[in-house]
């Protein structure tokens, strides 16, 4: 359905005067958010297990400055920068993909709540039996009261990060879930200075 509405958006756009355009792209753009929305929940719901549901051996540091690399270049276009300060080889058993995912999310919420002129950073600590990988930006923060609390499915902090920041408040619940599966955990803390 949601194809079908794209296409039909582009057709009447073809046929509409110029004062149906602010309308065609508000619907284009609501298709959109639906659209990323169903990819997410359909992720959560993969991550709504005991396990993961691929396993195989998995590069961590491949997949933070593949992640690294991807929002950087998305970041810059409104002045922010995504960089990895530190990583190492860091080979798990999971799903790839979920994995992915979970850095993703977490990276690209950083990305939204960091300023123009700041940037977002990321390391990887690892050893033969842990992985750590950290990340930081230079936001407002989070109330401490909403800092466990973010990584629950549809979760907001306050009006500063509404709808109109871009997210489905999913994106930190599929990295927790991820985390979990695989054995690990996630957690937020408000840095000195902000972020």
């Amino acid at each position: 359905p949601l194809a079908r509405l794209q296409v039909a958006v582009e057709l009447a756009r073809r046929k509409a005067g110029p004062d149906a355009e602010k309308h065609l792209n508000r619907i284009e753009q609501e298709g959109t958010r639906i659209n990323e929305m169903i990819g997410q929940l359909l992720t959560l719901a993969r991550a709504d297990s005991d396990k993961p549901a691929v396993v195989e051996p998995v590069d961590l540091d491949q997949i933070v400055r593949r992640v690294a690399s991807d929002t950087d270049y998305e970041a810059r276009q409104s002045g922010r920068e995504v960089h990895v300060s530190d990583s190492r080889e860091a080979l798990v058993m999971g799903d790839a993909a979920l994995l992915a995912s979970a850095v993703e999310n977490v990276v690209r919420n950083a990305v939204r709540y960091t300023p123009p002129g700041t940037s977002v950073d990321i390391s990887l600590d690892a050893t033969p039996t842990r992985a750590r990988s950290f990340v930081r930006d230079h936001g407002p923060g989070v109330p401490p009261d909403d800092l466990e609390r973010i990584f629950l499915p549809f979760h907001r902090v306050g009006a500063s990060r509404d709808r109109s920041s871009g997210g489905t408040g999913l994106g930190l619940s599929i990295a927790a879930r991820a985390a979990t599966v695989h054995g690990g955990s996630i957690h937020a803390v408000n840095a000195a200075g902000g972020g």
